[in-house]
């Protein structure tokens, strides 16, 4: 796997610019990823050196608009703690 093919966007939410004061970015990842394909990926695509990945799984949920039924997708987070001194600007 490529490292451009493991991160596919960061993720900008109240919540993920909150975590940037405790040196916390969010990226979406592929599925398949594993915490170390990510920390190689954000290390090398950003120059920054990560301490910790922190992966989350949101399975799609069935909803209902206007009648007519629907599934959202599946997707996968990472919460990258990266070194002091280090810092990612997704903004």
């Amino acid at each position: 796997m490529s490292t451009y093919d493991v991160i596919l966007s960061p993720v900008i939410t109240e919540k993920a610019t909150k975590l940037s004061d405790a040196n916390q970015v969010v990226f979406r990842v592929t599925k398949d990823a594993t915490k170390p394909a990510i920390k190689k990926a954000v290390e090398e695509l950003f120059k920054v050196k990560v301490t910790a990945v922190n992966t989350l799984r949101t399975k799609g949920k069935i909803k209902v608009f206007r009648g007519r039924r629907y599934e959202t997708s599946e997707t996968k987070k990472a919460v990258v703690t990266l070194a002091e001194g280090f810092q990612i600007d997704v903004t």
